[in-house]
């Protein structure tokens, strides 16, 4: 068991699959997406991972401007937490089954440098680097990352000073990740989120996890999530590791079966598992200087 371990705790408040039928409390406007970080942050989140949605249609959006309120928002809150902007839309492509060679309603590809457009104009402490293409869905989506596309973001999140978190969805990524961070596109420590649970990555199970810290490198930042029902066994897997956690809404919808639950509700739960398992969690402060990141 661990002994009062500091945990740094992500709350990801709204991601961009999940719809909006599927929970009352799931945020959809920069409002919304705002408040719900900030309460994250209130229960005792370090950490908040931001998606952005069209408020019209509750569709995960790129859309610069709507970061841009999102992040203003809670900057302009006073509240102290390090904001992690997600880069991964963009990358999304459905191949259509009639005619492989023409992407499918739905696709959206860009270039690297469109991807990462409101990272450059908002400057978030944090911004996530996804290692690797991956079937994302059980039919015909594929969610696309490249070498090259990976290895032109990390090289100006350098130049910006942003700190990337690279997610790994499975081996073949973490060994991607890696090699970034052996080519020194990376400054230390490095970041990783250990995703697991998403189609058709790598399972959520202690075992899988326990793999996949033992490939991590020597010295370096980590933190693991598990989706849907494996939440919260996750949390206390990462814990027991030595590793960092996520929760949130993104990730999870339900406090427990049948009760859906608000960004809040999850971090306060995420923490007593921590406690319970003899540590505590990160202040934002605490957080920041683990992580080397300097004040904006």
């Amino acid at each position: 068991m661990a002994s009062s371990r500091k945990v740094i705790i992500t709350c990801a408040s709204t991601g961009s699959i999940h719809t909006p039928t599927m929970s009352p409390h799931l945020p959809l406007t920069p409002q919304d997406i705002a408040d719900h970080s900030l309460a994250a942050a209130d229960a005792g989140a370090a950490i908040v991972h931001i998606h952005v949605r069209d408020p019209e249609t509750g569709v995960g959006s790129r859309d610069v401007e709507l970061f841009k309120d999102t992040v203003e928002r809670v900057r302009n809150s006073g509240r102290d937490v390090l904001i992690n902007l997600t880069a991964g839309m963009g990358g999304d492509l459905v191949v259509d089954d009639d005619d492989p060679t023409v992407a499918g309603p739905g696709s959206d590809m860009v270039n690297a440098e469109t991807r990462i457009r409101h990272v450059e104009q908002l400057r978030p402490d944090i911004a996530t680097l996804d290692c690797g293409t991956i079937n994302f869905s059980d039919s015909n989506y594929i969610y696309v990352q490249t070498p090259n596309m990976l290895r032109t973001m990390a090289a100006r999140y350098q130049e910006l000073g942003v700190k990337p978190e690279m997610e790994v969805f499975d081996l073949g990524h973490l060994r991607f990740a890696n090699q970034l961070v052996a080519e020194g596109l990376i400054d230390g420590p490095a970041m990783y989120q250990v995703c697991l649970g998403i189609p058709w990555g790598a399972g959520a199970d202690p075992a899988t996890m326990t793999a996949m810290v033992g490939q991590l490198p020597h010295g370096v930042f980590w933190s693991g999530f598990g989706i849907s029902r494996a939440q919260m066994p996750m949390v206390a897997q990462a814990m027991l590791l030595g590793g960092n956690v996520r929760v949130g809404l993104e990730d999870n919808l339900y406090l427990e079966k049948g009760i859906h639950a608000s960004n809040g509700e999850l971090v306060e739960k995420a923490i007593r598992i921590i406690r319970d398992l003899g540590g505590r969690p990160c202040s934002t402060d605490e957080a920041r200087k683990k992580l080397k990141i300097k004040g904006r």
